[in-house]
């Protein structure tokens, strides 16, 4: 079924933003909505119109943030698409825009994001664990951009360090705190398969941490 054009759009986001106090009208100078509010000086709004959220639609709404005291952005409403899509809404917020969803047939504009500057909330915990890896991973041993193969991470690097040291035969975890600080923890964990206990509080190297050790050395 082929789309609605993007002005079908348009009367419900006019008679929005004549609820509003704006005067509105349609296509001045390349925007697809321009809406006045009298005032000294006057509140000029722009919407721009897609019928799916997109990059261009992005681009174009911080191009207008130039001349504009707020800009909208409006998309036909979906169930499941991009307008829907909380890393969208997290967009607009952070860039300062408003995002309408529109359905024409009912000339129903809800709003998905309000026109406000926004401030990601802090997380610190994940801020924490960046910084941490950071420190503790040896060397840059992943280009960045990397798919499809394993990351090499400071857990990973600790643990090939356990691997190697095992290769001389069976030890306890104490043994190997010199060269892995967390030596305990991954011994017990066993994340890859690399370590067997062979008896209460020593372990030993498996064919799986041979190979890891052949693969990554």
């Amino acid at each position: 079924m082929p789309k609605a054009p993007e002005t079908s759009l348009y009367p419900a986001i006019k008679t929005f933003l004549e609820a509003q106090g704006f005067t509105v009208k349609g296509e001045i100078r390349g925007c697809d909505v321009v809406a006045v509010r009298d005032g000294d000086p006057p509140v000029l709004v722009i919407c721009e119109l897609k019928n799916a959220f997109s990059l261009e639609l992005v681009l174009q709404g911080i191009e207008r943030m130039r001349i504009a005291d707020d800009v909208w952005l409006a998309v036909a409403a979906t169930r499941k698409g991009r307008d829907r899509d909380t890393r969208a809404h997290r967009l607009c917020r952070m860039l300062g825009f408003g995002l309408l969803a529109v359905d024409p047939a009912r000339s129903r504009v809800d709003i998905l994001v309000q026109t406000e500057p926004y401030r990601p909330r802090p997380n610190k915990p994940e801020r924490k664990r960046l910084l941490s890896e950071h420190t503790k991973r040896r060397g840059d041993p992943t280009e960045g951009g990397s798919t499809r193969q394993p990351i090499m991470t400071a857990y990973r690097q600790q643990a090939l360090d356990c691997a190697a040291a095992l290769r001389e035969g069976p030890k306890k975890p104490r043994d190997l705190k010199p060269v892995a600080q967390d030596a305990a923890s991954i011994l017990q964990r066993n994340v890859y398969g690399w370590f067997e206990r062979v008896e209460r509080g020593i372990y030993r190297l498996t064919e799986l941490g041979e190979k890891a050790l052949q693969r990554w050395t």
